[in-house]
């Protein structure tokens, strides 16, 4: 879990690169006080696994002091890495979490969500303990988003067929069976065929539809993140961190900080 520069690209990889609805709040929210201004957070009762994380690692201090280590402009903003932070204490964020992924939280500006690693060396997409990222997003047209369903229905079958290629190769050590790479990827397909006619094809919402041409977000990641919140002030203040420069590995070049985050019940 310590690649934090790279947590989320993987997957970006492969979709492109590869919010948080009303009424899904808990009436639990986080001020985080950064070096370029606060931003008020909700947090989600549908996530309630990464919400009473973030409040333990809130109430720990865990997040006081930590970087915003990867910036990308219309994209998003991440941090969490216990890393970067400047004192010497011994953290413990090499941890995941259980995903929580739930159609009616998607990436609109300002959703909130957990970073992680992979489909290839995380095929449960369980997420960082500790990583987090806010969506500054883009507005897109109907052409854009269509191109982007096909590659989300893309992705869709890869990691189903990834999915079921590991529980089978697990499944063939637990029962000592002697079973050909070949076979194994065969019955792979087959059963992620299954999982994809039960499923059916994947169609994007209305409302999500409509809130990515008018607010804006990044549609590709849905379906793959656990989204646990949503901004609710300072969004001006998550523009100004994506619109910072930085270098090729797109952290800041001029180092931003959480300098405090507390919970507000």
């Amino acid at each position: 879990m310590r690649s934090s520069l790279r947590i989320l690209l993987p997957l970006a990889a492969v979709v492109l690169l590869a919010g948080c609805t009303s009424g899904s709040g808990s009436g639990v929210r986080a001020e985080i006080k950064t070096t370029e201004g606060d931003i008020l957070i909700s947090l989600s009762d549908l996530t309630p696994m990464h919400r009473d994380n973030f409040i333990k690692l809130v109430e720990s201090g865990f997040y006081d002091g930590v970087s915003f280590h990867r910036v990308i402009k219309e994209f998003m903003i991440q941090t969490g890495d216990g890393s970067t932070k400047q004192d010497t204490a011994i953290l413990n964020d090499d941890y995941t979490i259980p995903a929580e992924i739930n159609d009616s939280l998607f990436h609109k500006r300002g959703a909130v969500a957990a970073a992680r690693m992979g489909d290839d060396v995380n095929p449960e997409r369980n997420s960082s303990g500790t990583q987090f990222y806010i969506v500054q997003g883009k507005v897109y047209n109907d052409g854009e988003l269509a191109n982007i369903i096909q590659r989300i229905e893309y992705n869709r079958r890869q990691y189903l067929y990834n999915k079921a290629l590991g529980d089978l190769r697990r499944e063939a050590l637990h029962a000592d069976t002697a079973m050909s790479e070949d076979i194994i990827q065969q019955n792979a397909i087959v059963r992620a065929y299954e999982a994809m006619e039960a499923e059916g094809p994947y169609a994007m919402p209305e409302d999500h539809i409509n809130a990515y041409k008018t607010v804006g977000g990044t549609p590709f990641l849905d379906g793959a993140y656990t989204v646990f919140g949503e901004v609710l002030k300072g969004m001006e203040v998550v523009d100004a961190i994506a619109s910072t420069a930085t270098d090729m590995n797109d952290r800041p070049v001029n180092d931003i900080r959480i300098i405090k985050v507390r919970i507000i019940k």
